[in-house]
């Protein structure tokens, strides 16, 4: 049984309009592997993300961002018509989602050697900020004073 089946298992018929949120939980169940991936932190608020994809090109690569996640797809399109006796370099199709913090955003990506970067930055609105409160000294009035 997959487990999206032992989920709806669970949960009686009455549960309507929560087919996206069992396949949030399906897909999050499901480790994803291919291709190996990296997260490396480069500095104080930036980051990457790097991606094993040896034999695919740019054009092979689509890197997507919308909603604080990231989606990068690899499709070789048409097979390698060569006859091999190994064949150890996958080229399969994958999709590879990354699910981002608030306020971090994609800044740029480069393809070498067979390795996709992935560059994020953390930028938080100025009004997000903390932000120091300047203590005024002041002298304090004595209820005396406020009554005459």
């Amino acid at each position: 049984m997959t487990s999206i089946g032992r989920i709806n298992s669970l949960f009686p018929a009455s549960f309507v309009g929560f087919d996206r949120l069992f396949d949030e939980i399906d897909r999050f169940s499901t480790p994803q592997t291919y291709p190996p991936h990296n997260l490396i932190n480069v500095a104080e608020n930036k980051y990457q993300i790097e991606l094993a994809i040896a034999g695919f090109s740019e054009a092979d690569i689509s890197i997507e961002y919308k909603d604080g996640t990231v989606v990068v797809t690899g499709d070789k399109g048409e097979r390698d018509e060569r006859e091999y006796a190994h064949h150890g370099i996958s080229s399969r199709r994958f999709e590879r989602t990354f699910k981002l913090a608030d306020h971090v955003e994609v800044t740029g990506a480069s393809l070498n050697n067979g390795i996709l970067a992935i560059d994020l930055e953390r930028i938080v609105p100025e009004e997000l900020m903390p932000r120091k409160i300047e203590i005024q000294t002041t002298t304090p009035k004595l209820l005396t004073e406020e009554a005459a």
